[in-house]
């Protein structure tokens, strides 16, 4: 007989999530009828002790509010995870140990060579959590210089000026705000300093155009929005689960 195996996502708030109908759609595709991919909404991060009686559990990803918050209840961090200080792709080895890992680095990773040119030398990342963190380390790895806009931070969303937003060529949007079912939500924003040299990352994937990307594009910026990250992210994710 077959073995049941479950991978799932742990995160709040999360039946909006592209994540179980990938994994499901992957799973037909490949004709691997044993295995499962649950939505794991969990109230606070303690409830995962639950999943890790799981004996069928295989891995889970992670995402709000918990890619920090899983680390200490793990055994293991692979180096990228280890540095950014956030997990998104957590994998139950054979010893029974728990191992953390950062897909997001290489999902972002694979969207901005994509799309970036020689002028992208000079990014904003709008927001500081655990996707921002991701983001950055791909940055370093290219050399790229980098300024965050934060919430608290010295340079803030209020005081974010025009000419700054001119003097960085490639803005990441990290933060979840205008994420379904708040589409009508968007960050404050000078979007009189956008040109068309600009280059706009924006993380969320739904909608696939948040009205931070379609106020960037009406000042003729390249804007890209954040399925293709998460499709890498997942195939990643993927291949950590499958390997021994």
């Amino acid at each position: 007989m077959e073995k049941h195996l479950e991978l799932g996502l742990i995160g709040k708030n999360i039946s909006y999530s592209f994540s179980q109908r990938y994994f499901e759609d992957k799973f037909k595709k490949l004709e691997l009828s044993s295995y499962t991919y649950t939505l794991f909404d969990l109230d606070c991060i303690d409830q995962v002790d639950l999943l890790f009686k799981n004996p069928h559990l295989k891995g889970f990803n992670v995402t709000i509010p918990y890619k920090q918050q899983i680390i200490p209840l793990l055994d293991e961090l692979s180096p990228e995870a280890s540095k950014i200080g956030a997990v998104n792709t957590v994998k139950i080895l054979s010893s029974g140990k728990k191992k953390g890992f950062n897909t997001d680095v290489f999902g972002f990773e694979k969207t901005l060579l994509a799309h970036k040119t020689q002028g992208h030398n000079a990014a904003l990342i709008l927001g500081d959590g655990g996707a921002a963190k991701a983001v950055k380390y791909i940055l370093d790895q290219h050399h790229i210089p980098h300024t965050t806009v934060s919430r608290k931070g010295a340079l803030n969303f209020d005081n974010l000026k025009s000419a700054t937003v001119s003097a960085h060529p490639l803005i990441i949007q990290t933060t979840p705000v205008g994420t379904f079912p708040h589409v009508q939500d968007c960050i404050e924003f000078p979007f009189e300093g956008l040109s068309q040299q600009h280059l706009i990352i924006d993380l969320i994937y739904n909608p696939h155009y948040t009205k931070f990307i379609k106020k960037a594009a009406e000042k003729g910026s390249k804007t890209v929005n954040g399925y293709y990250m998460l499709e890498q992210q997942a195939e990643k994710a993927w291949e950590i689960w499958n390997l021994e």
